[in-house]
């Protein structure tokens, strides 16, 4: 049986399959693919392009989709092993997800960090708890660690501009925010374009590292591929050149010995490394724009870069219908 909760479930040759036939499919349509079947989606969080997309990829596959908001008509959901349940979770994954896998094809489930810091994100304490006890595939829809279809999409996105991503130079850049956001997203981009070799630059200021594990797991995908990855705490030097240029904004690293009061502080400090057309100048002359959305305009990435001929956000949030559809298809063909 099949789940997909993280890149490393394919691999750079896995990422190869779901984007090939994405794109064969965004070309020419393939039928009633989910005729008869069922895939639950357990949203522990809000959602508007991952939830619409799934279930678009079900209706308009001849399947059905069944949307449970956790805390919202579902019982509020533990997930701890061995925890004393008398606060106000009702249920624990270890009868909800067997209940829901005799009930469905497949599962999906949307969880966000819970604030605890990068060691317990890493570790991904809700989606691997879904992961042990389903009895059906199981699809991340956004989990602490990583936002793999987002990755998959944004690479797509990447493969239709330029026509290949082998050694294309992008740069993930660290965006403002007025909170801190967590790494799922960034994550996810630095693994997919590893794993489809890119060489791909990280840009963010001090203190904002991603988590060693991820840095190296990357890095192996690079490796594997033929691309790169390199770390850089000077935008302009990222930016120079590059053909695609990822914003995302998100919060310091744990271990860099922040405490909680000054995080605010310390991110509005960084308000200059905000995308603007000034900054996109630096990049090639082809290069285009990515970001996963939502954006807080004018404060994560300016007007005048959003709304430039030069942004793919929406191309890239229609990509993840493709994506999705070709990989619940991976997770049915076992």
């Amino acid at each position: 049986m099949r789940h997909f909760t993280r890149i490393q479930d394919v691999g750079p040759e896995g990422v190869e399959t779901i984007l090939a036939q994405a794109a064969a499919w965004k070309s020419q349509k393939p039928g009633a693919i989910f005729q008869s079947r069922i895939l639950g989606m357990v949203f522990f969080n809000p959602s508007l392009r991952t939830r619409t997309s799934f279930e678009a990829v079900m209706l308009r596959s001849g399947g059905h989709a069944i949307v449970l908001d956790v805390g919202n008509g579902v019982w509020k959901l533990e997930d701890r092993p061995g925890a004393v349940m008398n606060a106000d979770r009702a249920e624990h994954i270890k009868e909800a997800a067997p209940v829901l896998s005799r009930l469905v094809d497949m599962l999906g489930v949307r969880t966000f960090s819970a604030g605890g810091g990068d060691e317990e994100d890493e570790l991904d304490p809700v989606i691997n708890a879904f992961r042990r006890h389903v009895t059906v595939p199981l699809v991340s829809m956004e989990s602490a660690r990583e936002h793999p279809c987002q990755g998959l999409a944004d690479v797509l996105t990447l493969r239709e501009t330029f026509g290949t991503t082998k050694k294309l130079p992008v740069t993930l850049t660290w965006a403002p925010h007025i909170k801190p956001l967590p790494k799922a997203v960034p994550n996810s981009f630095l693994l997919s374009a590893a794993a489809a070799g890119c060489e791909v630059r990280v840009a963010h200021p001090p203190g904002f590292e991603l988590h060693p594990q991820v840095r190296a797991e990357a890095e192996a995908y690079a490796k594997a591929t033929g691309g790169s990855v390199t770390y850089t705490h000077d935008q302009d030097e990222a930016l120079a050149g590059s053909r695609a240029v990822y914003a995302k904004s998100w919060g310091p690293a744990t271990r860099a010995g922040h405490a909680p009061g000054d995080v605010a502080a310390l991110m509005a400090s960084y308000a200059g490394w905000m995308p603007t057309r000034k900054a996109m100048s630096r990049a090639a002359k082809d290069a285009i724009f990515l970001h996963c959305l939502p954006v807080r305009r004018n404060v994560e990435v300016s007007d005048e870069v959003l709304d430039h001929p030069s942004s793919r956000v929406i191309d890239e949030a229609e990509n993840r219908f493709h994506v999705q559809r070709s990989l619940l298809h991976w997770l049915q063909s076992t």
